[in-house]
């Protein structure tokens, strides 16, 4: 369940801070009743960019294969084979 916290507890950064860590989770940050802010350990951070990159390539390769621009891996393979004469 996400956090959601006053903006005027941002001043106990070190309770923020293990809150974020324990949690794995982003804390929302509201200001007047609204949200302003998203505050999230560098952990969680970097494994936000990484999951969305992993589906924006997931994307990609879904794509290329509806517009059939694919190549079976034995043709690839082979044609690799005779360019480099391996």
């Amino acid at each position: 369940m996400p956090q959601i916290i006053p903006i005027r507890d941002l001043k106990n950064t070190s309770e923020i801070s293990s809150m974020c860590h324990a949690h794995s989770e982003p804390i929302f940050i509201t200001k007047n009743g609204y949200g302003d802010m998203v505050v999230m350990s560098m952990e969680t951070y970097e494994k936000s960019l990484f999951l969305a990159d992993v589906e924006k390539k997931l994307a990609e390769a879904e794509e290329a294969i509806t517009k059939g621009e694919i190549r079976d891996a034995k043709n690839a393979l082979s044609d690799l084979r005779k360019k480099y004469e391996l």
